[in-house]
């Protein structure tokens, strides 16, 4: 059965070396977040993930939700008990507000936590995955009186949230919402419709679930532009905090999926369940928008957990496997074959999920540094610069690092062979767990439209700019530097290609739409190679740093610059590839008309 052992070296590595997070002791969070400290919380995460959640991943897998006549979900077996030690612990407040009961400590450390709870089991990290975006929601957009109500028990964990967009006839086009709020008069609203694809939207953990829905209110514009938020709790609560009547909602049916099967997705009916407008009337997207652009940086996450934890099991398979000899002879001389580890094939299915999960937890930690930053920094430009970042990457994030999990799952899986394609060895579960992740919180085609149709025009293209000025200083600052050069070099090259790709789409998007849309994921992932490109130059230089320092006989950092190698050397040509069908634009794209398909 699977295993899986927490990257506590890698996080250590990561926040101390290459983020040097302490250096941001004067602000909120971290002054309260000394190394030791993080050291100690991250431990015992990781024992929690290892020792409780990861023994149930397989469970949840076989057993999944179960739907009872009265409407009701119960979780799979072992769940209940995980989630209350889970909110004993007090695991999800660790990133909240201290004014509503959370610990406050930087997003950048509560993202290794939920990667280590992702990791050991997916379905389960989604419960408390989704009620930190419910939670950031009514943080920033609900009022005293409704962040005073619903905060401290999301905080806590006592209550658990939802999303509610999609509906039968509707996912990415939500202007054809049909979802309706009738004002009562009192300040409330009748709710009525219903939702789909709703994870974690009834279940047995906890006593309350705060759902926010999209609906539009009687009148209201037609289009996205009509579109508002409510909170719509399973119980209506008193003004006391206590719980009151059941609320006109109810799961009608669970989904039958691929994978998550320990998450409750539910469709849900609203008949006349009392809601209540957060944020303005007609601004919903605008409120929904926080907790999805949580969810994708959450959903990127899930990407590098899922490879991560395939990973783990597949090089453990591969140095045990005995089959075949090495091709450069034995290794192995005592024994009927030699490790599977030694053939090249393997190890470059080995090599290209390692590269990438090693790159792609820098470029998420790197960024969540950034939207540390946005909230808490007092320098102007220091938050600008961050919050550009943030809606920059955001998209990248997303659609990279799912796209490339899923496929280093699956390497991980054929590792094994035959074995893998076998239910009782549990790797079908991380690639069919990692598969929702390129469709939920905005399919990864909608993230790519996003990025270049959206992100790179935003402000006159400052983002872009100021990544692109970023790049080219400190290819500069190490040109000189033989060690980094191999690092240097490949940054260089994928740079001048992402700058060539971006300065085509200007030329070309606006004239001709379609260029933009049939250039967005090769674009996408060009960026995606250039930023893992940076954050193998960065991984690079802290750990040559460490081995001038004294570290030299630590096999950790020898191993990350060999990895780091590969990366440059196997997988950043790609960035060609990409560079080179971006530019053909659409016409071979859009030129078969529609009934020759």
């Amino acid at each position: 059965m699977p295993t899986y052992a927490a990257p506590l070296r890698e996080f250590r590595f990561l926040l101390r070396e290459v983020l040097a997070i302490d250096r941001y002791a004067n602000l909120p969070g971290f002054a309260d977040a000394p190394a030791e400290l993080v050291e100690q919380i991250l431990e015992e995460g990781a024992r929690f993930c290892q020792e409780v959640l990861q023994p149930l991943n397989g469970i949840g897998d076989r057993h999944g939700c179960t739907r009872h006549a009265d409407g009701s979900v119960t979780t799979p077996p072992g769940f209940k008990e995980a989630y209350k030690k889970l909110v004993e612990a007090g695991w999800p407040a660790i990133g909240c507000d201290p004014a509503y009961g959370g610990q406050g400590l930087p997003h950048v450390v509560s993202l290794a936590w939920n990667e280590m709870v992702s990791s050991a089991n997916m379905a389960f990290g989604m419960y408390p995955g989704l009620s930190h975006g419910a939670y950031e929601a009514i943080l920033h957009h609900g009022d005293d009186a409704q962040r005073a109500l619903y905060l401290p028990k999301l905080v806590s964990g006592e209550w658990t949230g939802t999303m509610n967009l999609t509906e039968p006839h509707c996912g990415t086009d939500l202007g054809l919402l049909r979802t309706k709020a009738a004002p009562q008069g009192d300040g409330s609203y009748k709710i009525s419709g219903q939702k789909i694809f709703i994870s974690a939207g009834e279940h047995d953990l906890a006593e309350n679930i705060i759902h926010l829905v999209l609906a539009r209110i009687e009148g209201a514009p037609a289009g996205v532009k009509g579109i508002s938020l409510f909170i719509v709790p399973k119980f209506l609560v008193n003004g006391d905090g206590s719980l009151g009547a059941r609320n006109g909602v109810s799961c009608g049916k669970i989904e039958e999926k691929m994978g998550i099967h320990g998450n409750a997705t539910c469709v849900l009916n609203y008949d006349e369940a009392t809601g209540y407008l957060i944020g303005e009337e007609n601004r919903g997207l605008h409120a929904m928008f926080t907790m999805m652009n949580v969810a994708r940086l959450g959903v990127g996450l899930q990407g590098l957990a899922q490879a991560e934890a395939a990973y783990q099991n597949a090089v453990a398979y591969a140095k045990d496997r005995l089959q075949g000899r090495s091709l450069t002879g034995p290794k192995n001389a005592q024994g009927p074959a030699d490790p599977i580890i030694v053939h090249p094939d393997i190890r470059r299915m080995l090599m290209d999920a390692k590269s990438f999960s090693e790159g792609a937890r820098a470029f998420v930690f790197w960024t969540a540094l950034y939207g540390d930053l946005l909230n808490k920094s007092p320098d102007e430009k220091v938050r600008e610069k961050a919050g550009d970042y943030m809606g920059l990457m955001t998209p990248v994030l997303k659609a990279y690092l799912t796209d490339k999990g899923y496929q280093a799952a699956t390497n991980c899986q054929q590792v094994y062979g035959g074995h893998g394609y076998i239910e009782e060895w549990g790797m079908s579960q991380f690639v069919r767990d990692a598969r929702i992740a390129m469709i939920y919180e905005g399919a990864n085609g909608i993230q790519g439209l996003d990025l270049v149709g959206r992100k790179l025009a935003a402000n006159g293209g400052r983002a872009i700019f100021a990544f692109f000025n970023e790049l080219d200083q400190f290819i500069a600052e190490h040109d000189d530097d033989k060690a980094m050069k191999p690092f240097i070099d490949g940054l260089r090259a994928a740079k001048d290609q992402l700058q060539e790709g971006t300065q085509w789409l200007m030329a070309n998007g606006m004239s001709n739409f379609d260029n933009a849309g049939a250039a967005s994921h090769d674009y996408l992932h060009l960026f995606g190679l250039t930023a893992f490109a940076y954050m193998w130059a960065l991984m690079a230089k802290a750990a040559l740093s460490a081995k001038a320092n004294g570290a030299d006989g630590d096999p950790f950092y020898d191993a990350k610059l060999k990895t780091g190698r590969y990366f440059v050397e196997r997988v950043l040509p790609e960035t060609a590839a990409h560079l080179a069908k971006l530019k053909t634009g659409s016409e071979s794209v859009m030129a078969l008309p529609a009934e020759a398909f």
